[in-house]
This record gives C-alpha cells, sequence and structure tokens, in this order.
C-alpha cells in the first residue's frame, strides 16, 4: 500500500510499505477514505525527528471503511463505516472508565513514561503506524473505533478523530462562564476550532489572535474578534483587557504550542538537536529540552485573576522555565492534555447534523491526494495558500 512516511527532518515521501495484518483477535483493518495532517504533525517534520526512524507511517486523523475483522470482533463487520480517534484506548481500563482515554493503562508507552500510544507519532508513544495511508490497522476493534452514519460526506465526521474532541476538550477545560470571556491564542485548525465552539457552547466575547491574514480572516466571519498579534505588538495585552473590563478574559486558549513565533533561544536549540546523533538528541530532548513558550508565557499575562488557561497545544520540552510566581499571585487554574477522544464523542456526534453549526462541511482548506504529501507539509508549515486543514484522500 502507498503511506506518507517521515525521512528525516523537513523530509516526507511517499512509500510502499507492506499492507497490515491482522495481529490480534480483537483488531480490525480500515480501509481509509480521508485522513487529516495535524499541526502536531509538524512537530514530527521540524523537531521530534531523535524519536522518528526513516520509513515511519504518520498521520492520525483517519476515517474509512472496515476492511477485515479479527475473530473476536463482535460489533464491527466489513464495510462498516468508522472514525478512528488518535489515541489508542482499550475502552476497559481504569483510566478508560473515567474518561481519561489519553491515559489508557493497557497502552501506556512506560519505556518513556508516557501516556496512551498514538498513531503516527513517535517511539514516545508507541511508534504505531500511522493513517496517512491507504490502509490501518486498528486495535480495540470493539471499543476504539467510532461507528459513524453512511450518507454524509467524510468532512462531516473525519474531525471526530482529532480536532473536534481536542477544541471540545480545551474549551471545557477552560470553563468559560457563559456569557463570559475567551481569548484563544492560534487560530490553526485547533484554535479556529476551539473558537467556533466556545461561541457555541454560550462564551458571550471570543477573541482569537493570529497573525497569519487568512486565518484570522477566517475565523472572523464566523463572529470571532480578531487581533493580529504583529500588528498589535506590544499594545497586545492592554488591547484585550480593554475589551474584557480591564481585567483580561476569564480564560485563554493556548493552541499553539512549542511551534510559537519568537523565542529565537528555545528555536535555535530545537535546530541544534538536528545535527546531534538521535540517541544523544532524544536523552537531551527529554531531560533539558527546552519549548519556545511566547504563547503561554501571553496566556498568563492576559487571563484575568482567578482565570483558567486551557493548555492543548503541545509541548515537549522538560525544563521549561514557568512564570510560576505570577501564576501563584493571579491565583490561576492551568488545565492540559492530550484529547480523551471517546470521552467527547456523544456530546460531539448531535452537532454533526446538515445544520452543521461549527461549520465542519466546509472547515478544509485543501483536499488533495495522499501523493502530495510532501508538498503539503511544506505548505503547511509555511502557512501558505491560506493552508488551515489539509485532507488527503488516499
Amino acid at each position: 500500500m502507498k503511506a506518507v512516511t517521515w525521512q528525516g527532518r523537513r523530509n516526507v515521501s511517499v512509500e510502499s510499505v507492506p499492507d497490515p495484518a491482522i495481529q490480534d483477535p480483537t483488531d480490525v483493518i480500515v480501509k481509509i477514505s480521508t485522513t487529516g495532517l495535524c499541526g502536531s504533525d509538524l512537530h514530527l517534520y521540524e523537531v521530534l525527528g531523535p524519536f522518528l526512524d526513516a520509513g515511519d507511517v504518520l498521520g492520525h486523523e483517519p476515517m474509512g471503511v472496515v476492511e477485515e475483522v479479527g475473530a473476536e470482533v463482535r460489533n464491527l463487520r466489513p464495510g462498516t463505516r468508522v472514525v478512528v480517534p488518535f489515541n489508542i484506548s482499550c475502552g476497559t481500563c481504569a483510566m478508560c472508565a473515567v474518561g481519561l482515554q489519553s491515559q489508557c493503562e493497557t497502552t501506556q508507552v512506560h519505556e518513556y513514561g508516557s501516556g496512551a500510544a498514538l498513531f503516527g507519532y513517535t517511539k514516545l508513544y508507541g511508534q504505531v503506524p500511522g493513517g496517512q495511508a491507504e490502509y490501518l490497522r486498528v486495535p480495540f476493534g470493539d471499543r476504539l473505533p467510532v461507528v459513524v452514519p453512511e450518507g454524509p460526506p467524510d468532512d462531516r465526521f473525519v474531525y471526530l478523530s482529532d480536532v473536534l474532541p481536542t477544541a471540545w476538550q480545551a474549551v471545557a477545560y477552560a470553563d468559560v462562564p457563559r456569557g463570559g470571556s475567551v481569548a484563544v491564542l492560534g487560530l490553526g485548525p485547533i484554535g479556529d476550532m476551539a473558537a467556533r465552539i466556545a461561541a457555541h457552547r454560550g462564551a458571550g466575547t471570543v477573541i482569537g489572535v493570529d497573525l497569519v491574514p487568512e486565518r484570522l480572516a477566517r475565523a472572523a466571519a464566523r463572529g470571532v474578534v480578531t487581533l493580529d498579534v504583529s500588528a498589535e505588538g506590544a499594545d497586545l495585552v492592554d488591547r484585550i483587557r480593554d475589551m474584557t473590563d480591564g481585567r483580561g478574559p476569564d480564560a485563554v486558549v493556548d493552541a499553539v504550542g512549542m511551534e510559537a513565533h519568537g523565542a529565537p533561544v528555545a528555536r535555535g536549540l530545537h535546530g541544534m538537536t538536528a545535527l546531534l546523533p538521535d540517541a544523544l538528541a532524544s536523552r537531551l530532548m527529554r531531560r533539558f529540552g527546552v519549548d519556545r513558550l511566547s504563547a503561554l508565557h501571553l496566556a498568563v499575562d492576559l487571563v484575568r485573576r482567578g482565570g483558567t488557561v486551557s493548555l492543548v497545544g503541545v509541548y515537549g520540552g522538560m525544563a521549561d522555565p514557568m512564570p510560576l510566581m505570577e501564576m501563584f499571585d493571579k491565583q490561576l487554574t492551568l488545565r492540559m492534555g492530550q484529547a480523551n477522544v471517546r470521552r467527547w464523542v456523544d456530546d460531539l456526534m448531535p452537532l454533526l447534523t446538515d445544520d452543521d453549526p461549527l461549520g465542519v462541511d466546509s472547515f478544509a482548506t485543501h483536499r488533495l491526494p495522499l501523493d502530495a504529501a510532501p508538498d503539503a507539509y511544506e505548505m503547511f508549515q509555511k502557512k501558505r495558500d491560506g493552508a488551515v486543514k489539509i485532507l488527503f484522500q488516499p
């Protein structure tokens, strides 16, 4: 089959790899019909190379049709249409039972002290082949895949794999009071959807901050108050406080993470690791890694006293300097973590109707064949051609 593979820093290619096969009696094989390119895939493209091997299959936002089922699968049959959550959770352990599927005790990667394994996402999360491919082996066939109706196009449901539950959890964790205010830092796919969900859940003022004109315009078209961080400069915090009774927003969602612009020292350190042998680079990143923290520090500065910072952008450093004195003094709540996809499916499914309140049908900016992946990764990283959400169709 064809699959998108990692070959080195800023180097992905579409290669022919062996078809997946049933390995455990609870596995299913899914023929992929649509699969997304995620902002966190750019961390693999740019930063996390020490935890990848050439040929690793990427991608964690797939959906498709069940092709084959293991002998012990009872709830699925060939031909069933499914979405595959990005975190691999058994559905029966103590963590899954309390809705923390991202911490699944069955698939935790103990070698690295990590939570649940993820599709297509480095040795840190199990080095499981990903879903930017023609076929995907999915474990826990009776509990992990999400069955979706026939009829509507894939765009209606594919975001259940990651974008929708991640954005929903970000807003739920932000705990915005009804009629209250929230600032969303970063209007890529997750930030854009988080702003839509915040408004849907009753926020009175939703402020979106970014520096890409197309992303700002896209959010503004849905009623988000948008601010260009480049144009506002040092006045950004004061502008947002003026819009929120002088206090700052009730909550801030950091949807940027380690790819924040600025922070030249951290950016230089990221670049240096690419020049080191993988074994040394991985040890340095795990023990002494430093992220670009511009967005997180901005979130702490912006949020009102007693407010909440919801951290959904991915960070990877172990030695990140946190403004703990300011956080303590402002009595902030900080919530974070990988989305617990299965936990939020029941909340989201009723919104995926023909009324389309979250705008999923038109959310993708690009739909491309799988062979276009190398150019798509570069386009997405460089924020060219209005790329916000790219879907591949194998």
